[in-house]
């Protein structure tokens, strides 16, 4: 085994991107005025919009992904000795052991908290809408910066859709259809900054919010290049990100030809050329550390990566040594399971190379490269500071997952065999060294049609069904035929792969209307989450429920009825906490590890 430290990252010319702060006029939250009059100023503020919040971890623990370890469970690895077992494991947080159980999480608003996540999204939205109000009142006169007004106002109108669309999937229940999407609570879309205390807002239902941001999102679409992006344009709404944003939504709303249309606008049709752009292992040969882990994954240079996003969040903390984790079952699902694609092997050889095996020593679970953190240090004698994890939030990988969702829906199963084994075929592109070794230990290979026919048409398989009928349940409309449970296996299994630790997996339970359940303490007790379940859509941060704002779980009032609530009553702008540099995971021992290659 490797001992692996945390890295606090110092931060240069990159602060200015993952804190959201300048030593300019951006320092002043929109709130006191700032007045946005230059190109140049509607830019710098779109450079500081975006949500500095992450849906990571509350997606995660409320998925299928995570586990009480406290609950008895067997060891993660199906080849230790099978030895049920519990632990007495504190949480990081006391919101974790609440939304665990599928209960509000009210006991905090720090960092990885339903209310940090609802006030940073809206704080976004309100620095977006001072841009577009800016713009369309004519405000803005000419600096002689060249930047151009008219992308500033679709990247604005981007950032803005994208900021409801999480919110929405967050908060609220998936999205059915046109009609049934009416009869459930949205959440406030706010399109004009304030300008006066006091303005009245309702959540309206799904339907409403959806067709809002579809709007939004089509004319930033038609407004956005990469015009304004003079450096790091990764960072911010580019013309593919635009794109594989419009995709996701899309897939959610399965409106399946137009997933396929904008993601061919980012990955083309030649399957040499997507596979050349996919992620690329081999750098990982040289990673020794998380940070070195968290180089690669998070590479802006990368060609895979489409969007990166700097957030603050203590994800890689909650889910290192404490009671709720990757570890048992979960663990089984995700990495620790036999697969033809790699035979006579306890794990995916992708999570031994990409460094997802991250663990305290003891089998409390696991963690991954690919969210680990940097530090933002306020007083370094104290070693006290600020954890941002950066999120890649848009993929070429994943966007090919999605085109072949979309491929399968339309019944185009040759074009989705053709997606799926070129993804698998991504998941092997590893160095010559160590594609030479995990060859000969597991016998890799891609995705072919035995496999399909095989595999992936058993239901005893980890992530597969015997038939998908339970989409019926979201709506009549929303069939998979008996020829695509295969393909939709497959896909299922891929894709928790591949959206491990990014919080989509939450998302894919609800739109997909899977039932799971958390089993929860010594006694076992288990929490079960059906299709229709109001906990599947989160609570809102109580101080929003106190000032009136309709709750995610009300049964007893017509969803868009409820009394309207006044913006600086149900958001408040958010205040990331401070936390010490070093790993609070193990106070007695700072180290984490990664099984050895």
């Amino acid at each position: 085994m490797r001992s692996i430290k945390y890295i606090a990252f110092a931060f240069g010319a990159s602060a200015f991107i993952l804190s959201g702060c300048s030593d300019s006029f951006l320092d002043k939250t929109p709130d006191e005025r700032v007045e946005i009059n230059t190109p140049t100023k509607c830019v710098q503020l779109l450079n500081t919009a975006y949500p500095e919040g992450s849906y990571g971890w509350v997606c995660e623990i409320s998925s299928d992904n995570i586990a009480d370890n406290n609950a008895p469970h067997y060891p993660s690895n199906p080849n230790a000795k099978q030895i049920q077992t519990h632990y007495n494991l504190g949480t990081y947080d006391r919101t974790d052991d609440e939304m665990y159980r599928f209960e509000p999480g009210v006991s905090s608003t720090s960092q990885d908290s339903p209310s940090f996540l609802w006030n940073t999204f809206y704080n976004s939205v309100h620095a977006a809408n001072y841009v577009l109000e800016a713009i369309n009142d004519g405000k803005v006169n000419s600096d002689g910066s060249g930047y151009d007004l008219k992308v500033a106002a679709a990247e604005a109108k981007l950032i803005r859709a994208y900021d409801h669309f999480i919110l929405v999937n967050v908060f609220s229940q998936a999205y059915k259809d046109p009609e049934a999407s009416k009869k459930d609570i949205g959440v406030p879309y706010v399109t004009v900054p304030e300008t006066n205390t006091g303005v009245k807002y309702d959540r309206g239902n799904v339907a409403e919010v959806y067709d809002k941001i579809q709007q939004d999102l089509e004319e930033g679409l038609a407004g956005i290049s990469d015009a304004n992006y003079r450096t790091a344009p990764k960072y911010h709404f580019n013309v593919n990100a635009a794109h594989a944003f419009a995709a996701r939504f899309y897939l959610f709303k399965r409106d399946y030809k137009k997933v396929i249309e904008h993601a061919n606008a980012v990955l083309g049709t030649d399957s040499a050329t997507i596979y050349s752009q996919l992620m690329d292992w081999a750098p990982f040969d040289s990673c020794s550390s998380s940070g070195d882990y968290a180089k690669v994954w998070q590479d802006f240079n990368s060609s895979n990566n489409l969007m990166i996003m700097g957030t603050y969040s203590n994800i890689m903390r909650h889910a290192l040594g404490y009671r709720f984790a990757l570890v048992g079952q979960p663990a089984r699902d995700v990495i620790f399971h036999s697969s033809p694609m790699w035979q006579s092997y306890p794990a995916n050889p992708s999570c031994l190379v990409g460094g997802y095996l991250f663990w305290t020593g003891e089998d409390y679970g696991y963690t991954a490269g690919k969210i680990a953190e940097r530090f933002q240090y306020t007083d370094r004698l104290a070693g006290t500071g600020f954890v941002h994890t950066m999120r890649r939030e848009f993929t070429r990988s994943e966007l090919l997952l999605e085109r072949a969702e979309a491929e399968i829906m339309l019944g185009q199963y040759d074009n989705a065999f053709q997606d799926l084994n070129l993804y698998t075929r991504g998941m092997q592109k590893f160095s010559p060294a160590t594609y030479r070794t995990y060859q000969s230990q597991a016998r890799m290979r891609p995705l072919s049609r035995d496999m399909l026919d095989s595999y992936y048409a058993l239901s005893s398989n980890p992530n597969c069904f015997a038939d998908w009928s339970f989409t019926q349940n979201m709506s009549s409309s929303f069939v998979v035929p008996a020829e695509a449970v295969k393909y939709m296996n497959c896909l299922n299994d891929l894709r928790r792969f591949e959206v491990l630790w990014d919080g989509l997996r939450f998302f894919d339970l609800k739109r997909w209307g899977i039932e799971y359940s958390h089993t929860y303490g010594p006694d076992a007790t288990v929490y079960t989450l059906k299709w229709d379940d109001p906990r599947r859509a989160l609570e809102i941060p109580a101080a929003a429920i106190q000032a009136g704002l309709q709750p995610s779980h009300s049964t007893t009032e017509t969803p868009g009825s409820a009394k309207k609530v006044a913006f600086d009553e149900f958001f408040s702008d958010p205040t990331p906490s401070a936390v010490s540099a070093s790993n609070n995971a193990k106070k007695d021992n700072s180290e984490s590890y990664v099984i050895k290659k």
